[in-house]
């Protein structure tokens, strides 16, 4: 039951993260390119701050719950007096999250607050070149998170 309940937050988790990231970069991003860039770049640095912080909370649960996981299946294996070997697909997904993790930092902490810097200071050439280095890193992420999904559920 523990199990069940820790991938439950597992998954939840990381729907939020790459679905926030496909909404935000195939239907959001488009629709808004329509407007003039300070009205652009003001709703995008307004929708981003609760998105990134959401993300955050969500990286908390997906490395918590995985380590909770892995950390159960290897218990279980102890006690049958087995070892425990940790699958390729678990292994590619751990490794591509720690990716995605160091992105999203990126993304965090240094795209989105020069978006902020600018947006504040009016700079709109400045707030277009950080929003273009948002959209080119949530779109690395964004497939990075899809290509993990596909390894983990077809492999």
């Amino acid at each position: 039951m523990l199990y069940s309940a820790l991938k439950f937050v597992h998954v939840m988790a990381v729907i939020l993260w790459v679905g926030g990231m496909l909404f935000a970069h195939c239907f959001l991003r488009p629709a808004v390119a329509q407007l003039e860039p300070p009205v652009r770049l003001r709703l995008m640095a307004s929708v981003l701050g609760p998105f990134l912080n959401a993300v955050l909370a969500a990286i908390v649960l997906i490395l918590l719950s995985g380590a909770a996981m892995i950390g159960q299946e290897a218990a279980q294996a102890a006690q049958t007096g087995g070892a425990f070997f940790m699958p390729r697909s678990w292994t590619a997904m751990a490794a591509g999250g720690l990716v995605m993790m160091a992105i999203y930092a990126y993304i965090r902490f240094v795209l989105y607050p020069r978006l902020n810097a600018a947006v504040a200071a009016s700079d709109w050439p400045a707030g277009g070149q950080a929003m273009g280095g948002v959209r080119r890193w949530v779109g690395v992420n964004l497939l990075l998170g899809i290509v993990i999904v596909a390894i983990v559920f077809l492999g």
